[in-house]
């Protein structure tokens, strides 16, 4: 499966921002979904993720009740709305997709089989 991440770009703190990932290839019905980011010299870290087959959706403490992981699966879409946003969200975001991905591994990067190529997010103060 591809995948295109977009929406990316430079905000002020406190402004929202509206992330997607589109799939080519392969329908993303039966895949777990994924955003994590990278920001400069830091490790790629969690963000949220949404598992196909029991419907869960999971987020970093840091985003929780800001951040909203939704999928179209007619649009073979996935979303990350991203509300209240803080210079500490400035980071490099990327998609994710996986079809067999459990709980326990979903938060560690290197679990996830398919990634877009990234969507740079700026906020500035």
């Amino acid at each position: 499966v591809q995948l295109q991440a977009s929406g990316g770009g430079v905000v002020q703190a406190g402004d929202s921002l509206k992330l997607s990932c589109t799939a080519s290839g392969r329908t993303l019905r039966r895949y777990s979904m994924a955003w994590f980011r990278q920001g400069p010299g830091t490790e790629r870290e969690f963000v949220a993720a949404h598992k196909w087959n029991d419907g869960s959706t999971h987020y970093a403490d840091s985003v929780k009740g800001r951040f909203t992981l939704s999928r179209d699966n007619a649009q073979n879409t996935v979303y990350l709305q991203m509300n209240g946003l803080k210079t500490e969200d400035t980071a490099v975001y990327y998609c994710a997709a996986d079809q067999g991905i459990i709980s326990s591994s979903l938060r560690f990067w290197r679990q996830w089989d398919y990634w877009g190529q990234g969507t740079q997010v700026t906020v500035s103060s």
